[in-house]
């Protein structure tokens, strides 16, 4: 009876103390940014030291794969100064980073270190990369409006607290602009931008300029540039997200501005490409349509109404094709859509907020009836109008034929100054719908 209680607790300190790993492997050979190694063991995730010539001695990488006794890494940085044969040494089993309150009007890398020259960041708790799901029975409801100051959004696509949503743009029509004009003037404790694959001049351009002081203040930036390496821009983006939860469970009101899911689509896809991974639709691998959901399910409401993270993600279609797999994959697990329109943004029409393709799939449960019957009646008449813009243009619809699209045609000017909006201004929820309701005459039809 002893004896069999005396295995059970070696068993169980086994458990928590694991057999060390090889202290080192060696270098084998390396294949574009990915590198094998033998004689050494450790699991997918793990963080090694690839020993080089640089002041530092090594290189930080991350196993991604392995076949047989060789495991794939690929690193942090440049892999410059590795040799045949150099040594590799696992320094940690699992993905862990370091969140802080400190981090707060901060501005971090991929690693979680500080690259705005202000110092040091006090870390106070290690937390695992990947965080911890919440049982869905377990998750409070998105049932408080969440006022973002942006006329368009507030009215006709209403946000809640803890909603997750798409950003579906292209390039050059605004989207930095209205993901500063969020973090501004949006009512949350807490805001996490992660800036994933952008270029180094637009990070700079976007904390110090579109951000400004007033909006990093209260916000924590993870910045991983296009010139990083696939794995550096696929931890930052889980990063932000750690950092994002690490407030939630502690009460927060999170905003988390995401940009760009696409990117974190691309870094996968060099990834599993360079491990052997068959490449699916437009080259992505299965592991794309595995990840995608699952970092977005990690935004939400907490567990039983502690704490919401409310999500926005941007969403690149490439060519202005809405029909993107990976737009198609985010749109099918988000809570809706914000469509940005190339037209519109030609037309100097900011925010370039296009009604059709647009919602907002829990704007029903936030707002009352005549708000929805408001917001319903400018939709139609912006859709109708929108629909038959050419005809209209080349004087060949003839008034009286359609009512409905008669008073579109009467309304479209002042439902295009509603929408309109500057990026400095922020519009309460109660203006919004008073301006709305002054934009199409009143009461709801």
């Amino acid at each position: 009876m002893v004896t069999d209680f005396a295995n059970q607790v070696d068993q169980y300190i086994g458990k928590l103390h694991p057999p060390p790993l090889e202290p080192s492997g060696k270098l084998l050979r390396v294949v574009g940014m990915t590198v094998e190694v033998s004689g050494i063991a450790a699991p997918v995730g793990a963080k090694c030291h690839i020993s080089n010539a640089s002041p530092s001695g090594f290189i930080e990488a991350e196993v991604v794969g392995f076949n047989d006794d060789v495991l794939f890494l690929m690193p942090y940085g440049s892999i410059e100064g590795v040799s045949p044969g150099a040594s590799v040494t696992v320094v940690s089993r699992f993905p862990m980073v370091n969140v802080s309150r400190d981090m707060l009007g901060r501005v971090v890398n991929a690693q979680g270190e500080p690259i705005d020259g202000l110092g040091q960041i006090k870390a106070s708790e290690a937390c695992g990369l990947f965080g911890f799901p919440i049982n869905p029975m377990e998750r409070g409801p998105v049932e408080h409006a969440l006022d973002t100051g942006i006329k368009a959004i507030n009215c006709c696509l209403t946000l809640g607290q803890g909603q997750r949503i798409g950003l579906v743009a292209g390039s050059g029509v605004g989207k930095s602009v209205l993901l500063a004009m969020l973090a501004r003037n949006t009512a949350a404790d807490v805001v996490v931008i992660g800036l994933v694959g952008e270029r180094g001049r637009e990070v700079q351009e976007f904390v110090s300029t579109t951000l400004g002081e007033a909006g990093l203040r209260k916000s924590i930036v993870v910045a991983s540039p296009t010139y990083d390496p696939p794995v550096a821009r696929l931890k930052a983006a889980h990063l932000a997200h750690v950092i994002s939860e690490y407030f939630r469970d502690r009460g927060k009101r999170v905003l988390l501005l995401f940009d760009s899911l696409t990117r974190v689509a691309h870094a996968q896809r060099e990834i599993g490409l360079a491990v052997g991974e068959p490449p699916t639709a437009k080259g992505y691998p299965p592991s794309v349509f595995a990840l995608l959901p699952s970092l977005i399910e990690r935004a939400g409401v907490g567990a039983r109404g502690h704490g919401s993270i409310t999500a926005i993600y941007t969403l690149l279609a490439e060519g202005d094709d809405r029909a993107d797999p990976i737009v198609d994959i985010a749109r099918a697990s988000l809570d809706g859509q914000v469509m940005l329109s190339r037209d519109l943004a030609d037309a100097a029409h900011y925010p370039s907020i296009d009604l059709n393709g647009s919602i907002s799939r829990i704007m029903d449960n936030l707002v009352d009836k005549e708000q929805v019957n408001l917001a319903n009646r400018l939709r139609r008449y912006w859709s109708l109008y929108r629909q038959n813009l050419d005809l209209i243009q080349v004087g060949a619809y003839e008034a009286g034929t359609n009512p409905e699209l008669d008073e579109a045609i009467e309304l479209i000017g002042n439902i295009s100054d509603f929408l309109r909006q500057e990026s400095e201004d922020n519009f309460s929820f109660e203006d919004c719908w008073k301006g709305l309701r002054s934009c199409i005459g009143g009461a709801a039809r």
